[in-house]
C-alpha cells in the first residue's frame, strides 16, 4: 500500500497552435481527465510524447490513463489503406502510447484506456481497427453524438455489460448509458483481451485484460460525464484504488 496519493500518468493530445509570434505544437489535455483523477483521490501527471524513457516514466507513476484523441496510424495494425476519414496521426504519440500499453501489461500496472485509448490497447496487443464505422461497418448507431446535437456530458446510447466482467465489477450494473465521440472501433480483438461491453450494433465498447490485475478500456468519455452522472467517476476511483494497492518493487 502506498503511503502517498497515487500518481496517475495521463497521455495528452498534440495540437497545432497559431499565435501572433509563431506556430507551435502543444500537448493538450482536457481538464476533465485531471479533475476526475483528483476527485478519485489521485495526483494527475501529464506524460508527453518523447523518445524512449519508458522505464523512467513507469517508475514514477502508479497508474496510467491512455486518453482520447486522433487516430492511430493504420500501418501499425497492418492496414495498408488510409481511409479518407482517418485523421490526427502523430507518430510520437503512437510510439509512446503503444510502448506504455505493452509495458503496463508486462508490469501489471493499472491502466484506464479511454476512447482512442481502448484502440491503442487493442493495437498494442495485436488487434486491428475499423477505420470508419459508418463507412466500413454500420450507421445503425450515431457514434459521434455531436452530429445529433447531444451535449458532451449527456449519454448518446447504451452499452450492454457482460456479466461477471471487470466493467460490471467497476460500474456495478448490467447496462450503462454512455456518451460517444468516435468514428473508429475495435475490429479484430487482440489476444488476451476480453470484451466487457457492446453497443446495440455490436460495436465493442469495453474490454479488459483478465490476466492483469486491473486494465479496463472504454470507448466512451467518462471524464466528460462524471460531474453530471456520478457513476462515471467509478472507473477513475477503481484505477486510483488499484494504483494505491500496487506493490512497488524496490
Amino acid at each position: 500500500m502506498l503511503d502517498r496519493k497515487p500518481v496517475i500518468g495521463i497521455t495528452p493530445t498534440p495540437m497545432d497552435d497559431q499565435q501572433p509570434h509563431g506556430s507551435f505544437t502543444r500537448y493538450a489535455i482536457a481538464t476533465g481527465y485531471t479533475e476526475a483523477v483528483e476527485a478519485a483521490g489521485g495526483v494527475p501527471l501529464v506524460i508527453p510524447p518523447q523518445q524512449g524513457n519508458i522505464d523512467a516514466i513507469l517508475s514514477i507513476v502508479d497508474g496510467v490513463i491512455l486518453s482520447g484523441g486522433g487516430d492511430i496510424d493504420p500501418a501499425l495494425y497492418g492496414d495498408s489503406d488510409l481511409h479518407e476519414k482517418t485523421y490526427g496521426i502523430h507518430a510520437g504519440r503512437d510510439d509512446l502510447e503503444l510502448a506504455i500499453a505493452k509495458e503496463a501489461v508486462e508490469r501489471d500496472l493499472p491502466v484506464l484506456c479511454i476512447c482512442r485509448g481502448i484502440q491503442v490497447l487493442n493495437v498494442a496487443l495485436g488487434g486491428t481497427l475499423i477505420q470508419d464505422v459508418p463507412d466500413q461497418y454500420s450507421s445503425e448507431i450515431q457514434h459521434r453524438q455531436q452530429d445529433e446535437g447531444i451535449p458532451k456530458e449527456e449519454p448518446g446510447h447504451r452499452v450492454s455489460v457482460s456479466p461477471g466482467s471487470l466493467l460490471e465489477q467497476t460500474y456495478g450494473t448490467s447496462e450503462i448509458e454512455v456518451n460517444s465521440f468516435h468514428h473508429q472501433a475495435i475490429k479484430d480483438l487482440a489476444p488476451g483481451l476480453e470484451i466487457n461491453g457492446v453497443a446495440t450494433d455490436e460495436i465493442v465498447e469495453a474490454v479488459s485484460h483478465p490476466e492483469s490485475t486491473w486494465i479496463l478500456g472504454v470507448q466512451w468519455h467518462p471524464e466528460m460525464m462524471f460531474r453530471d452522472h456520478p457513476e462515471h467517476l467509478k472507473p477513475f476511483s477503481a484505477l486510483v484504488a488499484h494504483a494505491a494497492n500496487r506493490t512497488v518493487a524496490s
